[in-house]
């Protein structure tokens, strides 16, 4: 998909064109809300919403980063705007839709090990979605960013408008504190006191 033709399409004023950028990006956008926000009700509110915002903003996307990188941190910013004016940390839904609209246990793509490993490999999810919601906002959202939606150190960094080197010394403390809630919360699995905090690989 040539995206930048597109973008161009939708700045002449074929609003039509920006339905393939919302076909390209709603599940990816709708997952990021929905971890965020713990509900499928508000995180179809707030996707929806963060495509209004890219369409109402497009004509200041500038090209200096991929689109995605642009969707993805105007996404982020409506999740934690939704997040400021509720005044309270959500829960962590541990599960998405398929294609079909059937709700599957949700997938992590991190190659890296650290505590996300757990999303695959835990038998009590309902624990994780716990130590999971007692996080930070910010460290869920770094984890969302880095685990669920497997993005590089590079695109997070430009998401999250923080230096490489913040990015990853933050999400190695999220993942720390991510092992911590799990053992204070009674997770006591072998895998969960030895997976290592952080692993420094080149992405």
């Amino acid at each position: 998909m040539d995206e930048k033709a597109i973008i161009e399409k939708v700045l002449a004023g074929d609003n039509n064109a920006f339905g393939e950028l919302v076909e390209a990006y709603q599940d990816r956008v709708y997952n990021l809300a929905l971890r965020m926000c713990g509900n499928a009700d508000d995180a179809f509110d707030l996707a929806q919403e963060a495509f209004f915002r890219a369409w109402r903003g497009l004509s200041g996307f500038q090209f200096e980063s991929a689109f995605s990188t642009w969707l993805f941190r105007l996404s982020s910013n409506v999740c934690l705007d939704w997040l400021r004016a509720k005044k309270r940390r959500p829960t962590v839904s541990m599960t998405t839709l398929d294609d079909e609209g059937e709700e599957v246990q949700l997938e992590i793509r991190d190659p890296g090990k650290g505590p996300e490993e757990l999303l695959l490999a835990a038998e009590d999810r309902k624990a994780l979605a716990k130590a999971l919601n007692e996080l930070p906002v910010e460290y869920r959202e770094i984890l969302t960013l880095r685990a669920i939606n497997d993005l590089s150190y590079e695109e997070i960094s430009r998401i999250l408008n923080l230096r490489e080197g913040t990015v990853k010394s933050r999400l190695s403390r999220a993942r720390l504190a991510l092992r911590n809630k799990l053992l204070q919360n009674g997770n006591k699995t072998e895998s969960a006191s030895s997976i290592p905090s952080e692993r420094r690989d080149a992405r």
